[in-house]
């Protein structure tokens, strides 16, 4: 193992979080080095989503993650057009297909108001059908500014972004623990070909469905404020041929998830997803046997689907700070004011939003972390 060298900000993983987080440092003028455990960046939560840039109608009003979708879409349109990173507003349909879930719509209607999300449009039955004929629904809510994103496109842009500004990225290098020092700063042990030590000023740790497991190596770091971690597993089938629907259709929110919903990529394919399975750990695996339950939760808004025209997609899964059955919960975002350690930023249970959110939650931790330090 090499002997410790001098670091500035290290940030830990290499999905969409933590490359917004090297962009962000590094154009504040911060000498960044990004560590991903992965060959390749963003193997995980970050390109096994539905790739929706979401408005901020179902986050409950005041939370994280309210605030940092609504603040956090526009920055991303913004920031994908300006990089030509492909993407499309298409809109989005929320549906109810029965009179006695339209309370339920009204009651996201209400909540998108408080979110400072003003543009949905009350539709009926005769405006949905001719929107999308292929969707039976009794009233429904249009979302204009919801859209969908390429992914790895903008995973691209921000490490070409990060790089400009002078980040470093260091793939196939897993962070396998550290230490707080008593005088301010880290040191890090680094895994991968050539092993190595480093000590750095600042510390961010964007790891996903690992982050509380670099929390608990890293010592120093209360054990109390490292919160418990699930996983809830969503599977994604995707629409044999032509797809007959021309913007996002989603039913109301379900425990756990927002229900088996209708996206499209940017070539137009549709896939449906995700369901809810909760996990002991990581396991990507696609469960067999798992078809019924789609072929019955999409035609209660889809009825003309055949039978047979599912194919099995891909997995993601979700980290999750509550249990099966719990309310949902929001982002934590720990700085130094909740485990009491300097220059550490730990970011937990960034789920749906955090694709649209990147941008915004990189703004606000990049503020937290250098004021703190100031």
């Amino acid at each position: 193992m090499n002997d410790a060298s001098d670091l500035d900000v290290v940030v830990v993983g290499g999905g969409v979080i933590g490359l917004a987080f090297a962009r962000s440092l590094a154009v504040a003028g911060r000498e960044v080095t990004l560590l991903e455990s992965e060959a390749r960046l963003g193997q995980h939560t970050s390109s096994r989503s539905s790739e929706v840039i979401h408005a901020g109608i179902y986050y409950a009003p005041g939370s994280l993650k309210a605030r940092l979708c609504v603040a956090g879409k526009q920055l991303l349109y913004d920031y994908a057009a300006k990089n030509h990173v492909e993407h499309r507003p298409l809109g989005k349909l929320i549906v109810a297909v029965r009179d006695d879930e339209t309370p339920a719509l009204e009651q996201l209607q209400a909540t998108a108001a408080h979110n400072g999300v003003h543009d949905l449009q009350w539709l009926e039955a005769s405006d949905i059908a001719a929107l999308e004929p292929s969707v039976k629904a009794v009233r429904g809510l249009l979302s204009p500014s919801t859209g969908i994103i390429d992914s790895h496109a903008l995973m691209s842009a921000l490490r070409r972004d990060a790089a400009a500004h002078g980040a470093t990225v260091a793939t196939s290098s897993p962070l396998l623990g550290g230490r707080a020092l008593d005088k301010g700063g880290f040191e890090l042990s680094i895994g991968g070909a050539e092993p190595s030590r480093v000590r750095c000023r600042l510390l961010v740790n964007a790891a996903g469905l690992w982050a509380q497991n670099i929390a608990r190596s890293l010592r120093g770091v209360p054990p109390g404020s490292i919160p418990p971690q699930y996983f809830a597993k969503g599977h994604y089938f995707t629409l044999a041929g032509r797809s007959p629907f021309s913007r996002l259709v989603y039913p109301v929110p379900e425990p756990g998830g927002l229900g088996v919903h209708v996206t499209l990529d940017l070539a137009g394919q549709a896939r449906f997803g995700p369901d809810v399975a909760w996990l002991e750990g990581v396991d990507y695996r696609f469960e067999a046997g798992r078809e019924a339950r789609f072929y019955s939760a999409i035609r209660r808004y889809f009825p003309g689907l055949q039978s047979g025209a599912l194919r099995p997609g891909h997995t993601g899964i979700r980290p999750k700070l509550a249990p099966a059955g719990a309310s949902a919960s929001d982002f934590s975002i720990q700085g130094p004011r909740e485990h009491g350690v300097p220059g550490l930023l730990n970011l937990y249970g960034i789920e749906s939003p955090g694709l649209t959110a990147a941008l915004a939650i990189a703004q606000l931790g990049t503020l937290e972390i250098l004021g703190r330090e100031s």
